[in-house]
C-alpha cells in the first residue's frame, strides 16, 4: 500500500460534513419519503490548514475546540445479508451513486468517495467487496450499477431452484472443497475474474477503505470479521477477496463450509454464512470505528459517526396464529426459523444502533429496510404493499420472474414509508420502523406549512397514479 503524505492524513475540516449530510438527505428524501430534492448542492472547497499549526493530539482534552475543527464526520456503510433480496440494497447504492454524480458535478464519482468504512455481510459481502475493491489503488472496479446486475447475472450460479413441493431451495456453489458441477464452477470463476489483477488475486489489501466482511468460523466456534485493518497489520489476516466472498455466503446444510487459509498459509478458517454471525454488521462497523485510533483518531463517540445501514427487506408475512404452528415438526420449523433469526437480530441491531444515537440518530443514522405486509385490514393504506406477491423462497429464488419481483420492488420502494407514515394511526403501530425525520425521536407530528402541505399533497397524487397504473397492468 501506497504511504501517504502528512498533508493527505490530516482530518477534514468540520465544514466538509455539509456535503455528507447531503448523502443522508438525498436518502431519505427518495427512498424514505418518495421525493427528490432538486435544491442545489453546496460543495465544500478544500481546506488545507496553516503549516504553522500543529496536530492536536486526541488526548489532549484542553484543546477540544481545536479537535473539532481537524475532526470530520466518519461515513459508515452497513450492508445486511438477504440472498437475492441483495437485489433492493443494489438498486438503492446505484440511486445513491447516480444522485451523488449529479449534485456534486463529478461524473466519475463513486460510493468509496463519500464512505470512509463498510460492512457487508452475505450478499452484503459481496457487494461491500466489489464497490471498494481497486486494481490501481485509485479507482474502485466496480460501480453501485453493477453490484444487483452482477447478482441477477449470476444468480443461478449462486443459487438454483428446486422442483415440487421443495423448489428454490438454496443451493449456492460457490464452495472451495465442495460439491461439484458447472454451476460451481462457473461461480467460481465469476468470482475470481472479478477480483483479479493479472494473474494475482486481489486481497483484503486491495481495498480503498477500511472494509469488514464476516462468516462463521465452526474450526473456533466464533465470528469471524475478515478485516483490511488487520490484514495491513500481517500476512496471517490477509485473504483472497474472492475466497472471503464465498466464505461469507456459504450457507449451512445447503452449500457446505469453506475451508480457507491466509495469504501466508498461517491462519485457517472453516467458515460458514456470514448471514448467521450477523445478519446486520452496522454495529461491527461502529465498533470497528470507536476502537481503531490508528485510522480514525479523532472519534470520540457516535456523535463522530454517520451511519448508512441497508437491509434487504422484510418481504413475508412472519406472524402466525397457534392454530396454525402448535402441530408443526422439525421440518416445518427449518425455515421459518431461519428467517425469525435473521431478521429478529437485524432488527435487534438496528434498535440498539438508534438508542446509542439517542438525540443525534435523526441526522446520524438512516436505515433503509423495506417491509411489507400482507394485511387485509388496511388495504388503503396497503394498496401498495398487496400488488406484490412474494414467493416463500424470494430469497433463494433466482428465476426470472423473482427477479423482475424484486426489480419492481425496487422501484417503488421509497413510496411505502410514505404511505405508512401519512397515517397517523400507524404511527406508533408494528406496522411502522420508525421514520427518522417525519416523526422525529420523542416529538410529536410537526406542523406543516402551507408550502409543505402542498408538496405532501403532489406526493399523494404520483401514489394514487402509481397505484391506478398497477391496477390496470
Amino acid at each position: 500500500m501506497s504511504s501517504n503524505t502528512p498533508s493527505e492524513m490530516l482530518e477534514p475540516s468540520i465544514d466538509t460534513d455539509k456535503l455528507s449530510y447531503e448523502i443522508f438527505s438525498i436518502l431519505e428524501s427518495k427512498f424514505l419519503f418518495g421525493y427528490d430534492d432538486n435544491q442545489k448542492l453546496w460543495i465544500p472547497k478544500p481546506i488545507s490548514p496553516p503549516a504553522s499549526e500543529p496536530m492536536v493530539q486526541p488526548g489532549d482534552e484542553n484543546s477540544l475546540p481545536a479537535i473539532k475543527n481537524q475532526r470530520g464526520k466518519i461515513c459508515i456503510l452497513s450492508i445486511d445479508s438477504g440472498g437475492m433480496k441483495g437485489i433492493l440494497c443494489g438498486k438503492a447504492l446505484a440511486y445513491l451513486e447516480k444522485a451523488l454524480k449529479s449534485k456534486s458535478g463529478n461524473p466519475n464519482a463513486r460510493i468509496a468517495d463519500y464512505f470512509d468504512v463498510a460492512a457487508g455481510s452475505s450478499v452484503g459481502g459481496i457487494f461491500t467487496a466489489m464497490l471498494f475493491a481497486t486494481r490501481d489503488n485509485n479507482q474502485p472496479i466496480f460501480t453501485a450499477e453493477e453490484t444487483w446486475r452482477f447478482l441477477v447475472d449470476n444468480g443461478k450460479r449462486i443459487y438454483r431452484s428446486g422442483a415440487g413441493k421443495n423448489g428454490g431451495i438454496l443451493k449456492k456453489k460457490i464452495l472451495k472443497n465442495g460439491s461439484t458441477g458447472s454451476s460451481s464452477n462457473g461461480m467460481e470463476k465469476a468470482m475470481k475474474e472479478a477480483f483479479t489483477a493479472g494473474r494475482r488475486s486481489l486481497t483484503l489489501k486491495d481495498t480503498l477503505k477500511p472494509v469488514l466482511i464476516p462468516c462463521y468460523d465452526l474450526s473456533s466456534t466464533a465470528p469471524f470479521l475478515f478485516s483490511r485493518a488487520d490484514a495491513l497489520e500481517t500476512d496471517s489476516f490477509d485473504f483472497p477477496l474472492w475466497e472471503v466472498c464465498r466464505a461469507t455466503s456459504a450457507e449451512p446444510g445447503l452449500s457446505g463450509p469453506v475451508l480457507m487459509q491466509s495469504v501466508d498459509g498461517q491462519t485457517k478458517c472453516v467458515a460458514v454464512d456470514g448471514g448467521l454471525a450477523m445478519s446486520n454488521p452496522t454495529v461491527a462497523a461502529i465498533t470497528h470505528v470507536l476502537h481503531n485510533k490508528q485510522e480514525f483518531p479523532f472519534v470520540r463517540g457516535v456523535e463522530d459517526l454517520l451511519v448508512l445501514s441497508l437491509g434487504t427487506g422484510q418481504l413475508l408475512e412472519v406472524s402466525y396464529e397457534y392454530e396454525q404452528v402448535k402441530n408443526w415438526r422439525l421440518k416445518d420449523w427449518a425455515k421459518p426459523m431461519a428467517r425469525i433469526s435473521g431478521d429478529g437480530s437485524a432488527d435487534s441491531v438496528d434498535q440498539t444502533v438508534a438508542m446509542a444515537f439517542q438525540q443525534c440518530r435523526s441526522s446520524s443514522y438512516v436505515r433503509i429496510q423495506v417491509t411489507y405486509f400482507m394485511d387485509t385490514q388496511h388495504v388503503g393504506c396497503f394498496v401498495c404493499v398487496m400488488r406484490f406477491r412474494c414467493g416463500p423462497n424470494v430469497d433463494t429464488d433466482p428465476s426470472a420472474s423473482n427477479v423482475k419481483l424484486l426489480m419492481e420492488i425496487g422501484g417503488v420502494a421509497e413510496l411505502l414509508p410514505l404511505l405508512l407514515s401519512s397515517n397517523p394511526a400507524l404511527r406508533s403501530t408494528r406496522f411502522l420502523s420508525q421514520p427518522t425525520q417525519f416523526v422525529p425521536f420523542l416529538e410529536t407530528q410537526k406542523q406543516l406549512t402551507k408550502e409543505e402541505e402542498e408538496e405532501e399533497e403532489e406526493r399523494r397524487r404520483k401514489i394514487a397514479a402509481f397505484n391506478e397504473t398497477m391496477e390496470l397492468n
